[in-house]
């Protein structure tokens, strides 16, 4: 991390309340909370059930079971809970969402049954959702086009007209089209998947449960009708095609291609990019179907809300406590887990929040599992592209194409997502090229957002907390080379010669950075492969087969062991709907 000097003196003087210790941070969030509800030493108890990780999906899950009656704990090997989606003060008086950074995917049935609002969650509707600036000569404005796009519907054809007339009236029914498909495939999300592998002695409650998994996927099929073509198209097709069929401009085309890759280590020209696509327009903050939101705070207020209601029901969530192993029973039945201290805790069932790579390859002994299964879970996608880096910058960003406001408030183009060397899908397609020679990319894809421009509690009056997502970069250097510091700020200082293109000023701004590549995202966060959604959401890693049709419905070959995080069905984002489902399961077994 580097911090610069020029804004200390200012922040320091009348600006303590914001120089708190990270520690102090986590706090706030309601992230430190190391109690037991009932009294007694919780790590002698014996528990209903276990949840290893305190993500968001094992929140919600301990949240559901809690709520069931099931004495639940919760152990979190890192000081602050979230996983993923967690808020950290990287420089004195900033805070950032230091991984996942928007809030759009988690189910409205969760936000509903643990009443998120109640316990603390409060989120800022974005009015923008993309903006895209062009690097070209100045036209007859004075400055480069720019593309800005909002549910504004004649505001936006107006913008997308500079470029194509023929686009501007087909945008619109293009985003009714994927609305139209994503609304069929939510009832799918809110259930676990066929179970592939039914006990010929279900209870009841099982088969009831099986019973509302085929209710669900003849819901989505209804709501499909006409559109089931269309729907197959978008799961098997690159985006391009697509794209191609419905615009002809190109930064309409490259706008919309970045969330058919975003997260994922493929291009618009890959088969299959479209489902990423669908799954990140299929969300909805506040009954807003599509819309995209900060959580004040940042993320880590989304787990704290989750937390606050796991734990008024009783549940108990401990950190500092990092999970060594699963314990097992001579009968093959998890029955408990191992601290790295060596501490036992005894459970009737386990819930894993981590990869499905360290819950089956690091947690349970050698030697328990198939050997197919076992090259099932080594030949996982766990690619990923990313490199995420938070900065901290003294003044807003002001973009050429659209400068900033005289008063340098944050203007309609801060407020969504900033898509940059995003002009032409050529140049997604060129990173990624350069990405699978282990090569860091020339021309990095960059999706920049501001929270703090409409969060104020994220940072010093005048500042800003800035969140850079970018692709495409390999785990895997050529050459043997490591991610090490050098390595790390030269790619960063590329991502800041690209915004300063855009941008002039930007890198004077600047006050503090931290640059995550994917062995960090791995090693700090617990993400296989730096992978933010555990693993790749290809159609062959999808519903029952997420992550294997073995144990594609949260149950697992392990008795009393089930799956929780992002590595199950529906898959990766801040949705809750894996803790839901898996907590489902659960019930369903044991009540």
């Amino acid at each position: 991390m580097m911090l610069t000097t020029k804004l200390w003196d200012p922040l320091m003087k009348g600006r303590n309340s914001l120089m708190r210790p990270l520690t102090q941070v986590s706090q706030h969030f309601g992230s430190s909370s190391v109690r037991c509800q009932r009294g007694g030493d919780p790590l002698t108890k014996e528990y209903d059930a276990i949840v290893i990780g305190a993500g968001h999906n094992g929140l919600v899950a301990a949240a559901y079971l809690q709520k069931a009656g099931l004495d639940t704990l919760v152990l979190e090997r890192r000081h602050v809970i979230g996983g993923a989606a967690v808020t950290e003060e990287i420089v004195p008086g900033f805070k950032f969402s230091r991984c996942s950074y928007l809030l759009s995917l988690l189910r409205p049935t969760i936000v509903k049954d643990l009443e998120l609002k109640k316990h603390g969650l409060k989120v800022y509707l974005r009015p923008e959702h993309a903006f895209t600036p062009l690097l070209e000569e100045p036209g007859p404005s004075g400055r480069p086009r720019s593309l800005l796009m909002s549910r504004d519907e004649e505001f936006t054809k107006q913008q997308i007209a500079q470029f194509s007339q023929k686009d501007a009236e087909a945008y619109f029914k293009f985003d009714d089209y994927l609305n139209r498909i994503a609304s069929a495939i939510t009832p799918l999300l809110d259930n676990p998947p066929i179970d592939l592998n039914p006990s010929s002695r279900a209870s009841m409650k099982q088969k009831m449960q099986m019973l509302d998994t085929v209710k669900s996927i003849a819901k989505s099929g209804k709501i499909l009708g006409r559109d089931i073509p269309a729907f197959y198209e978008l799961l098997t097709a690159p985006m391009n095609k697509i794209l191609d069929r419905w615009f002809e401009s190109e930064p309409l085309k490259a706008t919309l291609a970045t969330d058919s890759v975003i997260g994922a280590f493929l291009t618009p020209d890959t088969p299959g990019s479209g489902y990423v696509l669908l799954h990140h327009v299929m969300g909805e903050v506040d009954g807003v179907k599509g819309a995209w939101a900060y959580a004040e705070g940042g993320m880590g207020a989304v787990s704290a809300s989750i937390a606050n209601s796991a734990k008024s029901h009783g549940a108990t969530i401990l950190t500092d406590k990092p999970v060594s192993s699963v314990l097992v029973s001579g009968d093959n039945a998890a029955c408990g887990v191992v601290l790295e201290d060596g501490t036992e805790i005894r459970s009737k069932v386990v819930l894993s929040n981590a990869t499905p790579k360290i819950t089956f390859l690091d947690l349970l002994p050698s030697g328990l599992l198939p050997a197919e299964f076992v090259q099932q879970v080594s030949s996982f996608d766990f690619k990923s592209p990313v490199t995420k880096i938070n900065v901290a910058v003294d003044r807003l960003p002001n973009f050429a194409a659209l400068p900033n406001k005289s008063d340098d408030t944050p203007g309609p183009n801060h407020t969504g997502t900033i898509h940059l060397n995003c002009e032409k899908t050529s140049l997604l397609n060129d990173a990624y090229d350069d990405a699978v020679k282990g090569e860091l990319p020339t021309k990095p894809m960059i999706e920049m957002c501001i929270p703090s421009s409409l969060d104020p509690t994220l940072a010093p009056p005048g500042c800003h907390v800035i969140s850079l997502f970018t692709q495409y970069t390999p785990y895997e250097l050529s050459g043997g080379r490591q991610w090490d510091d050098a390595t790390k700020d030269t790619y960063c200082d590329r991502v800041f010669d690209s915004i300063e293109a855009y941008a002039p000023g930007f890198k004077d701004s600047v006050v503090g950075r931290d640059i995550l590549p994917p062995p960090d995202l791995e090693r700090i966060f617990g993400l296989t492969g730096g992978n933010i959604f555990h693993g790749a959401m290809s159609l062959d890693q999808l519903y029952f087969s997420r992550p294997f049709p073995s144990c594609g419905s949260y149950r697992t070959p392990v008795r009393g062991l089930y799956l929780c995080g992002s590595g199950s069905h529906p898959g990766g984002g801040v949705m809750g709907a894996p803790g839901k489902n898996a907590a489902m399961v659960v019930r369903a077994d044991r009540i």
